[in-house]
């Protein structure tokens, strides 16, 4: 008996996405690539070889999956695109002289920073700085230079 991948979703797919080795969860209600090639491996091993699925019906599902994958590739490089171009960005700072948030509170607040920027490094993906003033490098109470993002430039030049 054939079976579509819409009635395997609605009446019981839960065996299929629970062999499953996506990272979906039970309030997810999207599909990714993994489900998707599962529940089409379920619907081909349920189908009857004498009432093969109907062709179109075939290409519908492949170009659904074309779609999902190419999207999520887009996302991907769009993602790439973001921390490099943030990373370029960042780059425009280097001998600049900024203000940051030390990230530290004091009675009066959060306490600030300045100085100049030297060098961009990239943690995590995101670009990051340490800075100078007088030449001598920012440093916390342990002697160690204090790292910042640029969300934490409150302001450039002065």
């Amino acid at each position: 008996m054939s079976s579509s991948i819409s009635s395997l979703i609605n009446t019981g797919a839960t065996t299929a996405s629970a062999t499953s080795s996506s990272a979906s969860t039970a309030n997810n209600t999207e599909l990714n690539s993994t489900d998707f090639l599962t529940l089409l491996t379920t619907e081909l091993q349920n189908q009857d070889p004498l009432n093969p699925m109907d062709d179109t019906q075939s290409l519908a599902q492949l170009a659904q999956f074309t779609s999902v994958q190419s999207e999520q590739q887009l996302q991907t490089s769009f993602s790439n695109f973001q921390s490099n171009f943030s990373v370029f960005q960042s780059a425009s700072l280097i001998g600049q002289t900024v203000s940051v948030t030390s990230g530290t509170t004091t009675s009066s607040g959060t306490s600030t920073a300045t100085g100049t920027i030297q060098s961009i490094q990239v943690i995590n993906g995101q670009p990051s700085f340490t800075l100078t003033n007088n030449g001598a490098q920012v440093v916390d109470q342990n002697g160690n230079p204090i790292t910042y993002t640029t969300a934490d430039i409150t302001a450039i030049g002065g």
